[in-house]
Protein backbone atom coordinates (compact mmCIF):
# COMPACT_ATOMS: atom_id res chain seq x y z
CA UNK A 1 0.00 0.00 0.00
CA UNK A 2 1.42 3.72 -0.97
CA UNK A 3 0.56 6.55 0.89
CA UNK A 4 -0.69 9.25 -2.25
CA UNK A 5 -1.70 12.88 -2.87
CA UNK A 6 -4.10 12.94 -4.89
CA UNK A 7 -4.53 16.73 -6.30
CA UNK A 8 -7.56 17.95 -8.00
CA UNK A 9 -9.07 21.38 -9.34
CA UNK A 10 -12.68 20.33 -8.75
CA UNK A 11 -13.96 18.36 -5.89
CA UNK A 12 -14.82 14.70 -7.34
CA UNK A 13 -17.77 14.24 -6.00
CA UNK A 14 -20.70 13.93 -7.07
CA UNK A 15 -19.57 12.55 -10.68
CA UNK A 16 -21.97 14.53 -11.97
CA UNK A 17 -19.68 16.21 -15.37
CA UNK A 18 -17.01 14.85 -17.20
CA UNK A 19 -13.61 16.06 -15.33
CA UNK A 20 -15.51 15.31 -11.92
CA UNK A 21 -16.43 11.49 -13.65
CA UNK A 22 -12.85 11.31 -13.78
CA UNK A 23 -11.10 12.21 -11.08
CA UNK A 24 -13.98 10.09 -8.84
CA UNK A 25 -13.03 6.70 -10.41
CA UNK A 26 -9.37 7.87 -10.43
CA UNK A 27 -9.85 8.10 -6.92
CA UNK A 28 -12.09 5.04 -6.32
CA UNK A 29 -9.39 2.89 -8.00
CA UNK A 30 -6.73 4.47 -5.51
CA UNK A 31 -8.51 4.33 -2.75
CA UNK A 32 -8.85 0.40 -3.03
CA UNK A 33 -5.23 -0.30 -2.75
CA UNK A 34 -3.42 3.16 -1.19
CA UNK A 35 -3.80 5.19 1.77
CA UNK A 36 -5.07 8.40 -0.70
CA UNK A 37 -5.02 12.48 0.64
CA UNK A 38 -7.15 14.91 -1.51
CA UNK A 39 -6.30 18.23 -1.89
CA UNK A 40 -8.95 19.55 -4.42
CA UNK A 41 -11.34 23.30 -4.70
CA UNK A 42 -14.49 23.19 -4.47
CA UNK A 43 -16.59 25.65 -7.36
CA UNK A 44 -20.28 24.96 -7.12
CA UNK A 45 -21.96 25.87 -3.59
CA UNK A 46 -24.27 22.94 -4.18
CA UNK A 47 -21.40 20.51 -3.91
CA UNK A 48 -20.65 21.48 -0.02
CA UNK A 49 -22.99 19.08 1.09
CA UNK A 50 -21.54 16.14 -0.39
CA UNK A 51 -17.93 17.35 1.54
CA UNK A 52 -18.66 14.46 4.10
CA UNK A 53 -19.40 11.56 1.60
CA UNK A 54 -16.55 12.35 0.06
CA UNK A 55 -14.17 12.84 2.68
CA UNK A 56 -15.58 8.93 4.00
CA UNK A 57 -13.84 7.56 0.88
CA UNK A 58 -10.21 8.82 1.76
CA UNK A 59 -7.26 8.65 4.34
CA UNK A 60 -7.96 13.26 4.40
CA UNK A 61 -9.38 16.06 2.75
CA UNK A 62 -8.83 19.39 2.25
CA UNK A 63 -11.10 21.53 0.36
CA UNK A 64 -10.48 24.86 -0.27
CA UNK A 65 -13.75 27.47 -2.00
CA UNK A 66 -13.30 28.78 -5.28
CA UNK A 67 -15.26 31.53 -6.06
CA UNK A 68 -15.04 31.72 -10.04
CA UNK A 69 -15.73 35.50 -10.10
CA UNK A 70 -12.80 36.54 -8.00
CA UNK A 71 -10.34 33.93 -9.82
CA UNK A 72 -11.23 34.97 -13.32
CA UNK A 73 -10.23 38.34 -12.17
CA UNK A 74 -6.83 37.57 -9.74
CA UNK A 75 -6.16 35.40 -13.12
CA UNK A 76 -5.49 38.42 -14.66
CA UNK A 77 -2.32 39.12 -12.82
CA UNK A 78 -0.93 36.48 -15.23
CA UNK A 79 -1.03 39.12 -17.95
CA UNK A 80 1.93 40.92 -15.81
CA UNK A 81 4.34 38.34 -14.67
CA UNK A 82 3.87 35.79 -18.37
CA UNK A 83 2.17 33.19 -16.96
CA UNK A 84 -1.21 31.20 -17.88
CA UNK A 85 -4.23 32.22 -16.69
CA UNK A 86 -4.78 28.99 -15.66
CA UNK A 87 -2.49 28.60 -13.00
CA UNK A 88 -3.24 31.91 -11.38
CA UNK A 89 -6.96 30.96 -10.97
CA UNK A 90 -6.34 28.09 -9.37
CA UNK A 91 -3.26 29.74 -7.43
CA UNK A 92 -3.83 29.26 -3.55
CA UNK A 93 -1.54 29.95 -0.78
CA UNK A 94 -3.40 28.02 1.82
CA UNK A 95 -3.74 24.81 -0.57
CA UNK A 96 -0.10 25.00 -1.25
CA UNK A 97 1.13 25.32 2.72
CA UNK A 98 -1.78 22.15 3.17
CA UNK A 99 0.12 20.17 0.65
CA UNK A 100 3.98 20.40 1.67
CA UNK A 101 2.59 19.96 5.57
CA UNK A 102 0.79 16.75 4.30
CA UNK A 103 3.79 15.01 2.35
CA UNK A 104 5.83 15.65 5.37
CA UNK A 105 3.42 14.86 7.86
CA UNK A 106 2.33 11.81 5.95
CA UNK A 107 5.37 10.56 4.35
CA UNK A 108 3.89 10.77 1.11
CA UNK A 109 5.17 7.77 -1.76
CA UNK A 110 3.70 9.65 -4.51
CA UNK A 111 1.72 12.24 -5.85
CA UNK A 112 -1.26 12.33 -8.39
CA UNK A 113 -2.01 15.40 -9.98
CA UNK A 114 -5.51 15.68 -12.33
CA UNK A 115 -5.20 18.45 -14.85
CA UNK A 116 -1.98 20.37 -15.67
CA UNK A 117 -3.20 23.44 -13.47
CA UNK A 118 -2.86 21.45 -9.92
CA UNK A 119 0.89 20.46 -11.07
CA UNK A 120 2.11 23.86 -9.81
CA UNK A 121 1.03 22.79 -6.29
CA UNK A 122 3.47 19.47 -6.38
CA UNK A 123 6.70 21.79 -7.62
CA UNK A 124 9.60 20.76 -5.38
CA UNK A 125 8.44 18.54 -2.39
CA UNK A 126 10.66 15.34 -3.33
CA UNK A 127 8.41 12.60 -4.34
CA UNK A 128 7.29 11.49 -7.66
CA UNK A 129 4.72 13.02 -9.56
CA UNK A 130 2.40 10.96 -12.24
CA UNK A 131 -0.04 13.83 -13.68
CA UNK A 132 -2.77 13.01 -15.64
CA UNK A 133 -3.54 16.26 -18.37
CA UNK A 134 -6.46 14.09 -19.60
CA UNK A 135 -6.28 16.53 -22.86
CA UNK A 136 -3.93 18.56 -23.71
CA UNK A 137 -5.22 21.97 -22.51
CA UNK A 138 -3.47 23.90 -24.45
CA UNK A 139 -4.95 22.76 -28.05
CA UNK A 140 -8.04 23.39 -26.83
CA UNK A 141 -7.67 27.36 -25.87
CA UNK A 142 -5.45 27.56 -29.30
CA UNK A 143 -8.76 25.85 -30.63
CA UNK A 144 -11.12 28.14 -28.81
CA UNK A 145 -9.30 31.67 -30.70
CA UNK A 146 -10.59 31.25 -34.14
CA UNK A 147 -14.47 31.05 -32.47
CA UNK A 148 -14.10 34.68 -31.08
CA UNK A 149 -13.54 38.09 -31.92
CA UNK A 150 -10.39 39.76 -30.78
CA UNK A 151 -9.79 40.70 -27.90
CA UNK A 152 -11.13 37.11 -26.83
CA UNK A 153 -9.21 35.45 -29.98
CA UNK A 154 -5.71 36.71 -29.02
CA UNK A 155 -6.12 36.24 -25.07
CA UNK A 156 -7.02 32.67 -26.15
CA UNK A 157 -3.98 32.25 -28.44
CA UNK A 158 -2.21 33.42 -25.71
CA UNK A 159 -3.07 31.19 -22.99
CA UNK A 160 -3.06 27.99 -25.29
CA UNK A 161 1.21 29.67 -26.17
CA UNK A 162 1.84 29.88 -22.40
CA UNK A 163 -0.36 26.73 -21.20
CA UNK A 164 1.83 24.66 -23.76
CA UNK A 165 4.58 25.94 -22.52
CA UNK A 166 4.21 25.26 -19.03
CA UNK A 167 3.18 21.20 -19.82
CA UNK A 168 5.90 20.84 -20.94
CA UNK A 169 7.79 21.87 -17.92
CA UNK A 170 5.53 19.86 -16.39
CA UNK A 171 5.41 16.65 -18.03
CA UNK A 172 9.46 16.54 -18.46
CA UNK A 173 9.58 16.64 -14.47
CA UNK A 174 6.96 13.97 -14.17
CA UNK A 175 7.37 10.30 -13.86
CA UNK A 176 4.46 9.59 -16.22
CA UNK A 177 2.08 11.84 -17.98
CA UNK A 178 -1.36 10.35 -19.43
CA UNK A 179 -3.98 11.62 -21.76
CA UNK A 180 -7.00 10.17 -22.70
CA UNK A 181 -7.01 8.76 -25.89
CA UNK A 182 -4.02 7.71 -28.46
CA UNK A 183 -4.85 10.96 -30.23
CA UNK A 184 -4.25 13.36 -27.36
CA UNK A 185 -1.09 11.28 -26.47
CA UNK A 186 0.28 11.46 -29.90
CA UNK A 187 -0.57 15.30 -30.17
CA UNK A 188 1.51 16.10 -27.21
CA UNK A 189 4.15 13.63 -28.35
CA UNK A 190 4.66 15.90 -31.80
CA UNK A 191 4.20 19.35 -29.51
CA UNK A 192 6.70 18.18 -26.96
CA UNK A 193 8.90 15.25 -28.38
CA UNK A 194 11.51 15.30 -25.41
CA UNK A 195 8.79 13.75 -23.12
CA UNK A 196 7.27 11.16 -25.62
CA UNK A 197 8.83 8.59 -23.20
CA UNK A 198 7.06 9.09 -20.87
CA UNK A 199 3.70 9.70 -22.17
CA UNK A 200 0.79 7.07 -21.98
CA UNK A 201 -2.96 6.64 -22.71
CA UNK A 202 -5.29 6.45 -19.34
CA UNK A 203 -8.55 6.14 -21.27
CA UNK A 204 -11.98 6.73 -19.47
CA UNK A 205 -14.49 4.50 -18.62
CA UNK A 206 -18.07 4.21 -17.26
CA UNK A 207 -20.28 2.70 -15.44
CA UNK A 208 -22.24 0.22 -17.21
CA UNK A 209 -24.28 -1.32 -14.41
CA UNK A 210 -25.01 2.23 -13.05
CA UNK A 211 -26.30 3.55 -16.59
CA UNK A 212 -28.42 0.31 -16.92
CA UNK A 213 -31.84 0.38 -18.41
CA UNK A 214 -34.41 0.11 -16.08
CA UNK A 215 -38.02 -0.92 -16.76
CA UNK A 216 -39.40 0.83 -13.89
CA UNK A 217 -37.46 4.46 -14.41
CA UNK A 218 -40.28 6.58 -15.48
CA UNK A 219 -40.07 8.73 -18.42
CA UNK A 220 -39.38 12.50 -18.10
CA UNK A 221 -41.15 13.25 -21.14
CA UNK A 222 -44.73 13.86 -22.21
CA UNK A 223 -45.91 10.95 -24.04
CA UNK A 224 -46.64 12.71 -27.58
CA UNK A 225 -43.02 14.43 -28.22
CA UNK A 226 -39.99 12.67 -30.04
CA UNK A 227 -37.32 14.01 -27.42
CA UNK A 228 -33.82 14.28 -28.37
CA UNK A 229 -31.01 15.04 -25.52
CA UNK A 230 -28.29 16.32 -25.06
CA UNK A 231 -26.49 16.12 -21.98
CA UNK A 232 -23.96 17.98 -20.16
CA UNK A 233 -22.55 21.04 -17.97
CA UNK A 234 -23.80 23.95 -19.49
CA UNK A 235 -21.83 26.46 -18.98
CA UNK A 236 -18.78 24.73 -20.44
CA UNK A 237 -18.26 26.69 -23.95
CA UNK A 238 -18.17 23.53 -26.26
CA UNK A 239 -20.95 22.53 -24.73
CA UNK A 240 -22.79 25.29 -25.28
CA UNK A 241 -21.52 25.84 -29.00
CA UNK A 242 -22.48 22.23 -29.56
CA UNK A 243 -26.18 22.89 -28.19
CA UNK A 244 -25.99 26.51 -30.20
CA UNK A 245 -25.00 25.23 -33.61
CA UNK A 246 -27.31 22.08 -32.92
CA UNK A 247 -30.43 23.99 -32.65
CA UNK A 248 -29.27 27.02 -35.10
CA UNK A 249 -28.45 24.28 -38.31
CA UNK A 250 -30.13 21.07 -37.55
CA UNK A 251 -33.28 21.29 -35.45
CA UNK A 252 -35.64 23.32 -37.76
CA UNK A 253 -35.15 21.01 -40.77
CA UNK A 254 -35.80 18.08 -38.62
CA UNK A 255 -38.75 20.16 -36.92
CA UNK A 256 -40.16 20.77 -40.07
CA UNK A 257 -40.16 16.87 -40.82
CA UNK A 258 -41.65 16.33 -37.42
CA UNK A 259 -43.62 18.43 -35.49
CA UNK A 260 -43.52 16.86 -32.34
CA UNK A 261 -39.66 16.40 -32.30
CA UNK A 262 -38.27 18.17 -29.29
CA UNK A 263 -34.71 18.92 -28.17
CA UNK A 264 -34.13 18.23 -24.20
CA UNK A 265 -30.47 19.79 -22.90
CA UNK A 266 -29.86 18.17 -19.75
CA UNK A 267 -27.11 19.85 -17.49
CA UNK A 268 -26.17 22.09 -14.75
CA UNK A 269 -25.66 26.30 -15.05
CA UNK A 270 -26.67 26.70 -18.24
CA UNK A 271 -25.20 29.84 -19.82
CA UNK A 272 -27.50 32.87 -21.03
CA UNK A 273 -27.13 31.75 -24.55
CA UNK A 274 -28.14 27.96 -23.54
CA UNK A 275 -31.17 29.65 -21.45
CA UNK A 276 -32.39 31.65 -24.80
CA UNK A 277 -32.59 28.47 -26.65
CA UNK A 278 -35.77 27.53 -24.70
CA UNK A 279 -38.82 27.68 -26.73
CA UNK A 280 -41.62 25.33 -27.95
CA UNK A 281 -39.19 22.89 -29.68
CA UNK A 282 -36.21 23.07 -26.54
CA UNK A 283 -36.34 22.34 -22.95
CA UNK A 284 -33.41 23.65 -21.00
CA UNK A 285 -33.77 21.90 -17.74
CA UNK A 286 -30.97 22.83 -15.54
CA UNK A 287 -29.91 20.52 -12.89
CA UNK A 288 -31.74 17.30 -13.03
CA UNK A 289 -31.67 14.68 -9.70
CA UNK A 290 -30.62 12.20 -12.06
CA UNK A 291 -29.92 11.94 -16.20
CA UNK A 292 -30.66 8.62 -15.96
CA UNK A 293 -34.23 9.13 -16.87
CA UNK A 294 -33.43 11.36 -19.75
CA UNK A 295 -31.35 9.24 -21.52
CA UNK A 296 -32.68 5.72 -21.10
CA UNK A 297 -36.33 7.34 -22.79
CA UNK A 298 -34.67 9.52 -25.52
CA UNK A 299 -35.18 8.24 -28.78
CA UNK A 300 -32.00 9.72 -29.65
CA UNK A 301 -28.91 11.23 -27.87
CA UNK A 302 -27.19 13.74 -29.86
CA UNK A 303 -23.43 15.05 -29.41
CA UNK A 304 -22.54 17.50 -31.59
CA UNK A 305 -19.86 18.48 -30.44
CA UNK A 306 -17.30 20.69 -32.67
CA UNK A 307 -14.86 21.97 -30.14
CA UNK A 308 -14.38 19.46 -27.50
CA UNK A 309 -11.22 17.48 -27.19
CA UNK A 310 -10.71 13.60 -25.86
CA UNK A 311 -13.05 10.82 -25.23
CA UNK A 312 -16.71 12.25 -24.26
CA UNK A 313 -18.28 10.48 -21.32
CA UNK A 314 -21.74 12.15 -22.12
CA UNK A 315 -21.52 9.47 -25.40
CA UNK A 316 -20.04 6.61 -23.25
CA UNK A 317 -22.89 6.98 -20.61
CA UNK A 318 -25.81 7.20 -23.40
CA UNK A 319 -24.09 3.83 -24.82
CA UNK A 320 -24.42 2.37 -21.73
CA UNK A 321 -27.96 3.23 -21.25
CA UNK A 322 -28.45 1.58 -24.81
CA UNK A 323 -29.71 4.59 -26.61
CA UNK A 324 -28.18 5.07 -29.96
CA UNK A 325 -26.11 8.39 -30.44
CA UNK A 326 -25.36 11.10 -33.05
CA UNK A 327 -22.01 12.61 -32.50
CA UNK A 328 -19.49 14.49 -34.81
CA UNK A 329 -16.60 12.83 -36.50
CA UNK A 330 -13.80 13.98 -34.07
CA UNK A 331 -15.99 12.33 -31.13
CA UNK A 332 -16.64 8.71 -32.54
CA UNK A 333 -13.07 9.09 -33.61
CA UNK A 334 -11.56 9.06 -30.17
CA UNK A 335 -14.12 6.18 -29.09
CA UNK A 336 -13.25 2.32 -29.59
CA UNK A 337 -16.65 1.72 -31.23
CA UNK A 338 -17.80 0.50 -34.93
CA UNK A 339 -19.44 3.58 -36.59
CA UNK A 340 -22.26 2.71 -38.11
CA UNK A 341 -23.25 -0.62 -36.06
CA UNK A 342 -22.23 1.21 -32.39
CA UNK A 343 -21.95 4.82 -33.05
CA UNK A 344 -22.83 7.16 -35.33
CA UNK A 345 -20.93 9.96 -36.66
CA UNK A 346 -22.19 13.20 -39.04
CA UNK A 347 -19.67 15.53 -40.76
CA UNK A 348 -22.25 18.74 -41.49
CA UNK A 349 -25.90 20.02 -40.14
CA UNK A 350 -27.28 17.82 -43.71
CA UNK A 351 -25.58 14.53 -42.14
CA UNK A 352 -26.70 15.17 -38.68
CA UNK A 353 -30.37 15.38 -39.93
CA UNK A 354 -30.18 12.50 -42.28
CA UNK A 355 -28.46 10.12 -39.56
CA UNK A 356 -31.30 11.16 -36.96
CA UNK A 357 -34.02 11.42 -39.32
CA UNK A 358 -32.95 7.88 -40.16
CA UNK A 359 -33.51 6.95 -36.79
CA UNK A 360 -36.28 8.08 -35.75
CA UNK A 361 -38.25 6.60 -38.81
CA UNK A 362 -37.02 3.19 -38.06
CA UNK A 363 -36.84 2.29 -34.41
CA UNK A 364 -35.95 -1.19 -34.78
CA UNK A 365 -32.42 0.12 -36.11
CA UNK A 366 -32.28 2.89 -32.90
CA UNK A 367 -32.88 0.01 -31.05
CA UNK A 368 -30.46 -2.54 -32.36
CA UNK A 369 -27.73 0.27 -32.76
CA UNK A 370 -28.45 1.30 -29.03
CA UNK A 371 -28.26 -2.97 -27.62
CA UNK A 372 -24.74 -3.09 -29.35
CA UNK A 373 -23.59 0.59 -28.30
CA UNK A 374 -24.07 -1.08 -24.64
CA UNK A 375 -22.85 -4.04 -25.63
CA UNK A 376 -19.88 -2.02 -26.52
CA UNK A 377 -18.93 0.02 -23.27
CA UNK A 378 -19.45 -3.34 -21.46
CA UNK A 379 -16.72 -5.57 -22.96
CA UNK A 380 -14.28 -2.25 -23.76
CA UNK A 381 -15.06 0.53 -21.27
CA UNK A 382 -15.61 -0.62 -17.64
CA UNK A 383 -13.06 1.55 -15.20
CA UNK A 384 -10.77 -1.23 -13.83
CA UNK A 385 -9.92 -2.12 -17.13
CA UNK A 386 -9.07 1.84 -18.79
CA UNK A 387 -7.08 2.90 -15.30
CA UNK A 388 -4.75 -0.59 -15.18
CA UNK A 389 -1.67 1.09 -16.07
CA UNK A 390 -1.59 3.43 -13.27
CA UNK A 391 -2.06 1.07 -10.78
CA UNK A 392 0.98 -0.32 -12.54
CA UNK A 393 3.11 2.32 -12.36
CA UNK A 394 1.84 3.60 -8.54
CA UNK A 395 2.91 -0.38 -7.62
CA UNK A 396 6.36 0.14 -9.26
CA UNK A 397 6.67 3.39 -6.98
CA UNK A 398 5.38 2.22 -4.06
CA UNK A 399 8.59 -0.71 -4.40
CA UNK A 400 11.04 1.43 -5.05
CA UNK A 401 10.57 4.91 -4.09
CA UNK A 402 14.04 6.00 -3.25
CA UNK A 403 15.08 5.13 -7.40
CA UNK A 404 11.61 6.53 -8.15
CA UNK A 405 12.12 10.00 -6.78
Amino acid sequence: MARLLFLVHRMPYPPNKGDKVRSYHLLRQLAASHSVHVGCFIDDADDARHVDTLRAQCASLYVRRLRPAAARVASLAGLLDGDALTLRYYRDAALGRWVRATVQRERIDAVLVFSSSMAQYAQGLGVPVLVDFVDVDSAKWTEYAPAHRWPLSWLYRREGERLLAYERAVAARAERSYFVTDKETALFAQLAPECAGRCETLGNGVDAGYFAPDAQRASPFDAEEIALVFTGAMDYWPNVDAVSWFARAVLPALAARRPALRLHIVGRQPAPAVRALAGPGVCVSGTVPDVRPYLQHARVVVAPLRLARGVQNKVLEAMAAARPVVTTAACAEAIDARVGVELLAAADAAAFVREIDALLADPARAEAIGAAARRRVQQRYSWPAQLQALDHHLEALARAPAAAA
